[in-house]
């Protein structure tokens, strides 16, 4: 099968990921990364510095809010919540995906069909 099948940009699902399992609760960078690999987008785990920087510029955008915690030992960790704005954002995301499968079940059935 062909290397270019598929596409090689997951990286497009990074935010919708991240707003997901903030949708959850309230979490760290580190938790982030360990969870997002779950919904399937990324091939391995997820390179930090994307996520980071990902991260950062919803925090700029208002999608996420950020807060240090400094409880517990160790350094301080920042925390991530998803906001108002962002769980909007999200339910975008998720219109986008549901136009996205429904053209691509037309494609697929036309060519079954074929």
């Amino acid at each position: 099968m062909s290397q270019k099948v598929g596409g090689s940009k997951p990286q497009r699902y990074v935010q919708p990921s991240l707003l997901m399992a903030l949708r959850g609760g309230p979490s760290y960078g580190y938790q982030l990364i360990q969870s997002i690999g779950e919904y399937g987008f990324l091939r391995e785990d997820a390179p930090p510095g994307m996520i980071y920087r990902h991260l950062r510029q919803m925090d700029d955008e208002g999608l996420v809010s950020s807060t240090w915690d400094a409880e517990g030992d160790g350094p301080a960790k920042r925390v991530y919540s998803v906001t108002a704005e962002g769980l909007e954002v999200l339910e975008a995301w998720i219109l986008h995906m549901e136009r996205q499968r429904g053209k691509l079940d037309a494609f697929i059935r036309r060519y079954r069909e074929s």
